[in-house]
C-alpha cells in the first residue's frame, strides 16, 4: 500500500473511504487490479461514519467480511444475534425468530462502527496495489475518453487530475460524484430523528435483538459483545431537540417507558449520537464508466438494519463481475451489474420503507391489521422464512462471498 501525490491512472478509482468504499477496495485487491481510493480524512484519522453507533451485520455480511480478512481484525468482541423479537407499542401480538430453528447458530453479529473502521484500516494497510489519496476532495469530472474517465481532486498540493477505467461513487448520501454525473435522486423525509447510545440493563444481553416499533419511530436493542445493549431510538423530528436536552436519568426513563421491562431496569447510559432519517434513492446506479454504491446509490431508513448490508452486496457484486471481465468499466459489465442488483435493491427498499410507514401509522384502523400481521408472522413458517432470508442478506442474486461461512 502506498501513499502518493503523483498523478496516476488506475483500473478502478473509488471516491469515498467509508464502510462500502473501503470494503470494495479490499475485495478488488484480491483480483490484482490497480486501485485508487480518494478519502476525505488524513492518515490516522477515522472518517466520521466510524463512530460509536452499532452496526448489525447480517449473516451474509459476516460471511463476506470473514472471507476478506476483516472480521479477524476486529479487536472488540462482537454481539451474537441468536434471536429476533419484534413488537409494537400499543399493539398486541409479537413475532419471534430463532436462528436455531433454521439450523443456524446466529442471524448475524453486532459490531461497533469504530472497531469496524479500525479493522478496515488494518486490512487496507496490508494491500500492496492500493494507492490512497488522502486527505483529498473530489471537485469535478474530467473528460470521458475511449476506455477511461477522469476526475479532478484537491489535496494539500493543489488540484490534480486522475484517470481510471471505472469510477466508483461511494461518497455517501450527498454524493458529489453522483451529482456531477447528472444522476438525480428522490428524497423522502421521514420526519424522524434517531438517537444512538450504549446502555446497560439489569439483564445482560442473551443474544436477542429487540425491535420495538412506535408511532414516531422504532426503538431497537442490539446485543453488543461488551455486556451492554446498543440502543437505537427514533423520535419525531420536532421533538429531537427536547430529547437531546434530557439528562442521563431522564433519557434512561424515556427508554424504559418506550421499551418496557424485557431486560429489567436500565441502569446506565453512554453518550448519545443523533442522526436525521431521510431516504435518498438515486434514479439510476450506473453511467458511462461510473457506478454508484452504498449510500450514494440508496440511503434507506435504518429500520431492520439493512443499509450497510445492502451496500456491501453492491460492492461485492461489482467485484464479482469485474473478476470475470477484462474491462472493469465496460458498458456491458455495468448493465449486468444494474440488472443483478435490481431485485435485491428493490425488495430491500420496499421492505424498509414499507415497514417504517406501516409501523409509524397512528390511525386506529391500522392497529388491528398490524397486530394480526405480527401474530401471523409468529405462526407462519413461510412468512418467517421470508423474513429470515431477508434479514440475513439472502435476497436476489447473492454474491458468492456472502453465501458460505469460511471455516
Amino acid at each position: 500500500m502506498t501513499e502518493t501525490h503523483d498523478v496516476s491512472t488506475h483500473d478502478v478509482l473509488i471516491v469515498g473511504g467509508g464502510l462500502v468504499g473501503a470494503s470494495l477496495a479490499i475485495a478488488l485487491d484480491r483480483l490484482g487490479l490497480d486501485i485508487g481510493l480518494v478519502e476525505a480524512t488524513p492518515a490516522g484519522v477515522m472518517p466520521a461514519v466510524f463512530d460509536q453507533r452499532n452496526l448489525s451485520f447480517a449473516g451474509a455480511t459476516v460471511n463476506a467480511l470473514t472471507a476478506l480478512g476483516v472480521m479477524a481484525k476486529l479487536r472488540a468482541p462482537t454481539g451474537q444475534i441468536r434471536r429476533i423479537h419484534v413488537s409494537r407499542q400499543g399493539d398486541f401480538g409479537r413475532t419471534r425468530l430463532e436462528a436455531a430453528d433454521y439450523g443456524r447458530e446466529t442471524f448475524g453479529q453486532v459490531v461497533i462502527a469504530r472497531d469496524f473502521g479500525e479493522a478496515l484500516e488494518a486490512r487496507l494497510s496490508e494491500l500492496q496495489r492500493l494507492t490512497r489519496y488522502r486527505p483529498a476532495r473530489f471537485i469535478g469530472l474530467g473528460e470521458l475518453r475511449e476506455g477511461s474517465r477522469s476526475l479532478r481532486i484537491s489535496d494539500d498540493q493543489g488540484e490534480r487530475e486522475l484517470s481510471a477505467r471505472l469510477l466508483v461513487a461511494a461518497d455517501g448520501t450527498r454524493s458529489g460524484l453522483r451529482e456531477a454525473l447528472g444522476i438525480g435522486a428522490s428524497e423522502h423525509d421521514y420526519r424522524q430523528t434517531l438517537f444512538v447510545a450504549r446502555m446497560r440493563a439489569e439483564q445482560a444481553p442473551d443474544g436477542t435483538a429487540y425491535e420495538r416499533f412506535g408511532e414516531h419511530g422504532p426503538t431497537a436493542l442490539l446485543p453488543r459483545g461488551d455486556r451492554h445493549f446498543g440502543v437505537v431510538h427514533g423520535v419525531a423530528s420536532e421533538r429531537a431537540e427536547e430529547v437531546a436536552s434530557l439528562d442521563a436519568a431522564a433519557w434512561i426513563d424515556r427508554i424504559q417507558n418506550v421499551f418496557g421491562w424485557r431486560v429489567g431496569r436500565f441502569l446506565s447510559t453512554g453518550e448519545r449520537s443523533v442522526y436525521p432519517i431521510i431516504q435518498v434513492v438515486a434514479e439510476r446506479t450506473i453511467a458511462a464508466r461510473a457506478v454508484l454504491l452504498g449510500n450514494a446509490a440508496q440511503t434507506i431508513h435504518p429500520i431492520g438494519a439493512q443499509g450497510f448490508n445492502l451496500g456491501l452486496r453492491d460492492a461485492l457484486t461489482l467485484a464479482e463481475l469485474i473478476e470475470q471481465a477484462q474491462d472493469p468499466g465496460a458498458s456491458a459489465l455495468l448493465d449486468s451489474y444494474a440488472e443483478r442488483r435490481r431485485e435485491d435493491r428493490r425488495r430491500t427498499l420496499e421492505f424498509s420503507d414499507g415497514l417504517a410507514r406501516i409501523t409509524g401509522n397512528a390511525s386506529p384502523l391500522a392497529r388491528p391489521l398490524r397486530s394480526l400481521g405480527l401474530l401471523a408472522a409468529d405462526n407462519s413458517t413461510a412468512l418467517q422464512s421470508m423474513l429470515v432470508g431477508g434479514a440475513m442478506g439472502f435476497r436476489g442474486n447473492v454474491p458468492a462471498l456472502c453465501r458460505e461461512a469460511v471455516r
